[in-house]
């Protein structure tokens, strides 16, 4: 006989179907040398005025991503129950042991949340996080709009993105969310390690699904910040969710068909960027070169690009490692 999943350790400290402004914690109990009884405390505000769809919105996911964060926080802070019709799930650091320690990764498990799902409620405390997202709050939701950006080893041309996918309806209503959201630049998603995505799990649901990658660097930027913060009053108003029109804004949309678009380090080194993010690419021309660093004398490792497009994403420290993402080639439609 199958065993049955037990009740998540989680508990939230607000109820999620009232009508109101309400601002909490989603309280798990985490028992650790200087708290025995204590508890991871994840802010959350729900913001519920009578029936409607309901928008799940993150940020932190990676705790060395700061637009979500930024743009979430300040919604929590200013919006109104007169403003919105349905619900509005605010949750601005997911994994919020993480956003405290500004590492992707949390410092209690290491543990990538985004590669954590669908979870478990007798894990660790990232795989319980991923539980109770998967269990209790996807399920309420519509439409989710997860914030992303390079963190702290990659920097992006700003741009929302959604996924190709095998429901076209469903993949139409998440490339509409995107377009609405008004970014300079829209994607056309290729994922290259998708199992255990936050995204994976909400697109399995049949949401709509979609996300971004604002800048990197591990900070933000004023032009990054308002690019969210505008970014997410647009989706809540084109769900009609938030009241009044969407804020019209040009974007530019680009396709990853392929792993071709990657470019990845096969050792280590010093690198070389020959091109700047936005920068139109020819397929061929040379992108960035790495130097070995351990001794004089030696030439640099070229890299090229394998497809027409502009350079959408880059490394960002000055020293890479094998396996490193150097950068991702944006096919421009």
């Amino acid at each position: 006989m199958m065993a049955t999943l037990r009740q998540s350790p989680i508990a939230a400290t607000i109820a999620f179907d009232e009508d109101g402004v309400r601002h909490g914690f989603l309280r798990l109990p985490y028992s650790r040398d200087d708290s025995a009884w204590g508890s991871v405390m994840i802010p959350i505000t729900v913001a519920k005025n009578g029936e409607g769809p309901t928008a799940l919105l993150t940020g932190g996911n990676h705790g060395d991503e700061y637009e979500g964060p930024i743009a979430l926080f300040d919604l929590a802070r200013s919006l109104k129950t007169e403003d919105v019709s349905g619900r509005v799930i605010i949750i601005p650091a997911m994994n919020y042991p993480a956003f405290r320690a500004g590492t992707r990764t949390s410092p209690i498990d290491k543990g990538n949340l985004n590669r954590a799902f669908p979870g478990s409620p007798d894990g660790t405390v990232t795989q319980k996080i991923a539980d109770y997202f998967q269990r209790t709050l996807l399920p309420m939701a519509d439409i989710v709009l997860d914030f992303h950006s390079g963190g702290r080893t990659l920097d992006f041309v700003p741009f929302a993105a959604a996924h190709i996918l095998s429901d076209k309806n469903q993949e139409a209503a998440s490339f509409a969310a995107v377009a609405a959201f008004g970014a300079p630049f829209s994607m056309r998603m290729l994922e290259i390690d998708a199992i255990g995505m936050y995204d994976t799990a909400a697109e399995e649901m049949g949401k709509v699904f979609m996300t971004t990658e604002l800048g990197g660097g591990g900070t933000a930027t004023a032009l990054t910040a308002g690019i969210a913060k505008r970014g997410v009053a647009n989706v809540l108003r084109h769900a009609g969710i938030l009241h009044g029109t969407v804020e019209a804004a040009e974007t530019r949309w680009l396709n990853m068909p392929s792993g071709e678009c990657f470019t990845f380090a096969e050792d280590e080194g010093l690198i070389e960027p020959l091109v700047d993010l936005g920068q139109p690419l020819r397929r061929g021309d040379v992108l960035a070169r790495v130097h070995p660093v351990s001794h004089t004398g030696a030439e640099p490792i070229v890299f090229q690009t394998k497809l027409d497009g502009i350079l959408a994403a880059r490394h960002f420290p000055g020293l890479v490692k094998a396996g490193d993402c150097i950068a991702v080639v944006g096919v421009t439609e």
